[in-house]
């Protein structure tokens, strides 16, 4: 019996390390941000992303928003992120289907990557970086009305110094007078 319980553990250990993973760097004017992101595990929405890296449409994007303690005082459900990702909206693609994090396991926790959205399914380019673990973005969190959350899809694994630079921006309201360039988003572990 304890063999066969080890068997298993030592399966499940070694599925999870060899799941697939791909790295991206986001070069922006501020340092370089480096994601790896899940595609066993939210397949379309890091399939969306990669459409946009590798149409090359967030060159010359921008970090435009960031939800701070101080812009979020009126808010009953506060939030850390900072926002970017924005193309022109005649080169959007079509939006995606939410994969909810009840569906992926994936959490919104310090430095992980997720979609904006508006109401469900309508995810299209803009993306968000979480500052602290943020679980009102998670299903059934409570930062939505609808409850789905928002579809997390990676997590920073360099570079977190550079959001929280992002995030010390001027803003008005919660939208930066100068938004942070993203020079481009490439792979790179290909």
């Amino acid at each position: 019996m304890r063999h066969s319980i080890l068997v298993c553990l030592l399966a499940l250990l070694y599925s999870q390390c060899t799941q697939e993973v791909i790295r991206c760097k986001i070069e922006t004017t501020l340092g370089d941000i480096e994601v790896e992101l899940y595609p066993e595990k939210a397949p379309t929405t890091v399939a969306n992303f990669l459409n946009y890296t590798d149409a090359g449409l967030y060159t010359n994007s921008s970090f435009f928003r960031a939800c701070t303690p101080a812009n979020e005082a009126d808010r009953a459900i506060q939030i850390e992120v900072i926002q970017g990702g924005n193309v022109p909206e005649e080169k959007e693609m079509e939006p995606i289907q939410i994969e909810t994090t009840k569906q992926t396991g994936l959490l919104h926790q310090h430095g992980t990557l997720s979609m904006a959205r508006d109401k469900p399914n309508s995810a299209t380019c803009s993306f968000f970086i979480c500052l602290g673990d943020q679980p009102s973005l998670d299903f059934g969190g409570a930062r939505n009305p609808d409850g789905f959350g928002f579809a997390a899809f990676g997590r920073v694994t360099q570079g977190m110094e550079v959001v929280l630079e992002i995030q010390k921006q001027k803003e008005e309201g919660q939208y930066f007078i100068e938004p942070v360039p993203i020079l481009r988003i490439v792979r790179i572990n290909e």
